[in-house]
């Protein structure tokens, strides 16, 4: 088991002790569960009154904090707790599965696969013809990477994904269990004759480095030319990601939440959890979409819009305050 003594965490962390302990701690916890081996986290002054009786021996606090740590116990302040609770997780989180062999027996790779090295491949994968895997990339069981694909230097692909024909996967990233890169857009248009016919979709999708796709998301390609999800993206489970979208740089997507055909993100833009963007629509670098938002018209950089239709943050406010005082009187 690991153990690490207050110093040995504030040399990871680089904060200001406040207080002592001689407990060593063995893992993190929640404060109202963590005992007096484990280390907590207070990164809102809304938290402060659970630390009285917390049993953790150690808190990383924000340097606001306004309470004092008590005895056998201490605070490590820094300027970002949130921020220091991800160092303090990377030190405690076990190692990922094993690969008893860096390509199973049962894994089908194509003769024409252009494989880097130090390639892990399990149990029940395919690789497609003319696929190109980068070095240190891991792909866990039953992971389908068809025809003419790439995949960068240091990416994981979990279980279940399936990456389809000539999509281009970057470098370091992260595709979470059972997400889909590369399906067919949703494009089809009435006929006379047949009642709906399919439009062809023949373009790929493009993602840049260190993008994280959770489980179950889907990025469609695109139906000409590429779908684009730009360096940093972060996209959390059951997201929908229509045809030709392109996404910025650092932008984040929470769960339940789609983009529609043609939609384009600049840098840094947020979309709430089931919040739905209208095909065509452009939202500028660090606009906000908050959760469960219908966008149907253009976003400005920097603007928060909110509300089914979406409007701006501050007029959504004064109407939804106007509504309970009128269901109220």
């Amino acid at each position: 088991m690991k153990s690490y003594t207050l110093q040995q965490i504030n040399d990871i962390i680089n904060g200001v002790i406040e207080g002592n302990t001689t407990n060593e701690v063995t893992s993190p916890e929640q404060l109202e569960l963590a005992n007096a081996n484990q280390i907590t986290f207070i990164g809102n002054k809304k938290y402060e009154k659970l630390w009285e009786k917390s049993n953790a021996c150690i808190a990383v606090v924000n340097k606001d904090i306004s309470i004092q740590p008590g005895d056998n116990r201490a605070f490590i302040k820094v300027n970002n707790a949130d921020l220091a609770m991800s160092q303090i997780l990377e030190l405690f989180a076990p190692a990922p599965p094993c690969f008893e062999q860096d390509i199973h027996s049962s894994a089908t790779i194509h003769p024409s696969a252009n494989l880097g090295t130090n390639v892990k491949i399990g149990a029940g994968s395919y690789i497609g013809a003319n696929v190109t895997i980068g070095d240190n990339v891991v792909i866990y069981p039953n992971v389908t990477i068809l025809d003419e694909s790439t995949v960068g230097t240091g990416t994981t692909i979990w279980s279940g994904t399936v990456v389809r024909e000539r999509c281009i996967i970057g470098a370091f990233c992260i595709l979470h269990p059972n997400c889909t890169i590369g399906a067919d857009g949703f494009g089809f248009r009435p006929c006379p004759q047949q009642g709906l016919v399919k439009v062809p979709q023949i373009g790929n999708v493009v993602i840049g480095n260190k993008v994280e796709i959770g489980a179950g998301s889907c990025v469609d390609r695109g139906k000409f030319s590429s779908t684009i999800i730009g360096d940093g993206c972060k996209i959390d489970n059951l997201v929908q990601i229509g045809h030709n979208s392109v996404m910025g740089r650092f932008c984040i997507m929470a769960g339940n939440s789609g983009l529609a055909g043609s939609v384009t993100l600049g840098d840094g833009v947020v979309i709430g959890g089931s919040a739905s963007i209208k095909d065509h629509v452009t939202i500028g670098s660090g606009a906000v979409v908050g959760a469960g938002s219908g966008v149907t018209g253009d976003v400005a950089a920097g603007k928060t819009v909110l509300g089914y239709p979406a409007v701006d943050g501050r007029v959504a406010l004064k109407q939804w305050a106007i509504l309970k005082r009128m269901a109220t009187s």
